[in-house]
């Protein structure tokens, strides 16, 4: 009888593989993670490692291609991960993250992710667009992408996350983005999203947190304008940070054209921090960000 074999996953390369880790700094890690590859028939195509002297943590992430199934692989490195105490992951290159997009009103951020997930660009699987608005509709049926309408009052919040939450357990959601999503997620649904939802504030942060940061930033003239992709925690606008872009501006600008001009760099940050995060590029290290770009 003829074994089954499933299929690969979306974007997924055969014989491909990126391994990620981070465990407590000592000698030897990059020797024994080496050598287990060897074991495996590995032939490291990329690598990148940093040791932070703040933690003491060590980090590190690798592309490499094998003849071996992935449970060969994953078996052979199992036996290091332990003896170094890894926390680690091991996936299939190239295997395409589904992703579950959630925005409000404004469509540029949306659009620059959609446009570059149907260029090929991005490593990501968009199978739904959630909004508290029916504003982004039409942008969603041109791409060919579901659209929820999922509204949120005070009253209804709890309803509307338990509606979210079902729907990414139906899809099968990994990452979550909040293009431009203007409500605050529950304290419950940030903790749950822990490290795989990704939000674009707009300003530099950690300056002008909250809401109508363009106008903070007028009222403080300021010379440099930017956005800040970073992951979702409970405490607002805190989180890990990905990625960051600026631009420059002057005294004639109004608020209004600050946040005009701030939509390219907000796309543009935001695009980057999900295609790290889908390339396994992104590792957390406490309240701080490795990127391996």
């Amino acid at each position: 009888m003829t074994e089954l074999i499933p299929p690969l996953p979306a974007g997924a390369r055969t014989g491909a593989y990126t391994l990620t880790l981070s465990c407590p700094d000592r000698p030897g890690i990059v020797h024994a993670v080496s050598a287990s590859l060897v074991a495996a028939e590995g032939n490291i195509t990329e690598s990148a490692q940093y040791g932070s002297p703040e933690t003491g943590s060590f980090f590190m992430r690798v592309e490499f291609t094998s003849p071996r199934s992935y449970e060969q692989v994953h078996s052979e490195l199992s036996a290091v991960a332990g003896g170094f105490s890894m926390s680690w992951q091991l996936h299939r290159a190239g295997q395409r993250v589904r992703t579950l997009i959630m925005a409000s009103k404004s469509g540029h951020c949306l659009n620059d992710l959609l446009f570059q997930q149907r260029a090929g660009t991005l490593p990501v699987e968009i199978p739904a667009i959630v909004s508290n608005h029916r504003d982004l509709e039409p942008l969603a049926e041109f791409y060919g992408v579901p659209f929820h309408h999922i509204p949120v009052t005070p009253e209804t919040k709890q309803q509307a996350e338990d509606h979210l939450r079902a729907l990414m357990a139906e899809l099968d959601i990994e990452l979550v983005v909040l293009a431009r999503y203007m409500q605050i997620l529950s304290n419950e649904l940030c903790a749950d999203l822990s490290g795989r939802a990704i939000n674009i504030h707009h300003s530099f942060l950690p300056s002008f947190k909250g809401a109508r940061p363009y106008h903070q930033a007028h009222a403080r003239g300021v010379k440099l304008i930017g956005a800040t992709a970073h992951y979702v925690t409970s405490d607002l606008d805190e989180g890990p940070i990905i990625e960051q872009e600026v631009i420059r501006v002057d005294h004639a600008r109004s608020a209004a054209q600050l946040a005009a001009l701030g939509s390219d760099v907000e796309g543009r940050a935001l695009s980057k921090a999900v295609q790290w995060h889908a390339e396994h590029r992104v590792l957390l290290d406490g309240m701080r960000t490795i990127v391996f770009n």
